[in-house]
């Protein structure tokens, strides 16, 4: 980002947190014309997130606005998350956020106002000529997991002004220009529940419904309040009281309201395939095939890189080893290895 830039009127969404706040205070001493929009996405939303966001946009001496979406938001993405759940897989919110609300939705209404980019606090590198998406500098907090489900038509106005950051780098400046989110901890739950648990969440709007939780043999081990409350590969929570755990999820059964469960080493909790669905791909077809065959990818944030090919045609993702407890509903992001680093090809939901 270069200073002296005119007529790029950006908006950078202002979740409360330090890394927007970078992002914005970086945009507008790069010289362009910014506004923080802070969205309310649902009646959880901590409203101390609203005042920060706030606070840093007058300190920055830029426009600030509320942009009230909790209609749209449960529209898009809440009913969506229930109903993934009620089916017996597992969603992920802040990909169906990314894909369908903030750079979809919000996106669009910040065109109606003449802001043509959008600017967010995630980890990510945009890269070359035509933006390609990179992991961030910082690995440990890369969110490229996330967004897979971005337009790629969109790609070329939008910014991650921290991407090329480590979070140390981020606070330290943050210090610097004396922002009210300094020292603020990052968000560690969903962004739309607030302090409300997913677990609660879930259990208000789907209630209890108690049912076996079965082996692989088909042997009864104990009891659950609801499928909708567990996900494969998870570990705590389960009532079994045999002593001879620990279980963890295999499988689930949404007809039958049954978990079925297995020891660590379990068989039936590896699968070296995966089927997957709803794919978006940020770059051309030919990534996928040969001599270029080799990608990388991940079933879960914070999974380490897992060698692997794509079969466009088949949708199915072939990973190089098997891989411990797949879960349907998730993302599986998929990424190519060159000098500049690990490059976001895209992603499709684990059928």
């Amino acid at each position: 980002m270069q200073r002296g830039v005119i007529n790029k009127r950006v908006c950078v969404l202002m979740s409360g947190g330090v890394d927007s706040s970078v992002s914005a205070a970086k945009l507008k001493n790069s010289g362009y014309d910014v506004v923080g929009v802070h969205l309310k996405l649902s009646q959880f939303c901590n409203v101390r997130d609203e005042y920060d966001a706030r606070s840093v946009c007058q300190a920055l001496y830029i426009p600030f606005y509320v942009f009230d979406i909790t209609k749209e938001y449960n529209e898009r993405v809440a009913s969506d998350l229930i109903a993934g759940y009620a089916r017996g897989v597992t969603p992920n919110p802040d990909v169906l956020c990314n894909a369908h609300i903030k750079f979809d939705l919000v996106f669009e209404k910040m065109k109606a106002l003449k802001f043509n980019l959008l600017a967010t606090g995630h980890y990510a590198l945009l890269k070359n000529k035509n933006k390609k998406i990179y992991a961030a500098k910082d690995k440990n907090k890369d969110q490229t997991y996330f967004l897979w489900g971005i337009k790629k038509s969109i790609v070329d106005k939008i910014f991650f002004p921290i991407g090329d950051m480590e979070k140390s780098e981020v606070r330290a400046l943050a210090q610097k220009l004396k922002l009210k989110t300094s020292e603020k901890k990052d968000s560690q739950g969903i962004c739309f529940l607030g302090d409300i648990s997913l677990s609660q969440f879930l259990k208000d709007r789907l209630s209890t419904c108690p049912g076996d939780i079965i082996d692989t043999q088909g042997n009864v081990l104990g009891k659950h309040p609801g499928h909708y409350f567990f996900t494969v590969g998870q570990r705590h929570g389960l009532d079994i009281k045999t002593g001879k755990g620990p279980y963890f999820v295999v499988s689930k059964n949404a007809k039958k309201n049954e978990i079925v469960v297995g020891k660590e080493n379990d068989p039936a909790l590896f699968s070296q395939t995966a089927k997957l669905m709803k794919i978006n791909l940020l770059t051309a077809k030919d990534d996928f095939s040969a001599p270029r065959s080799t990608i990388w990818a991940r079933c879960r944030y914070r999974q380490p890189l897992q060698k692997a090919t794509f079969d466009v045609h088949t949708k199915t993702l072939t990973f190089a080893q098997k891989q411990h407890a797949i879960a349907p509903g998730q993302s599986a992001v998929l990424y190519k290895k060159i000098k500049q680093g690990f490059q976001l090809l895209g992603g499709g939901i684990i059928k």
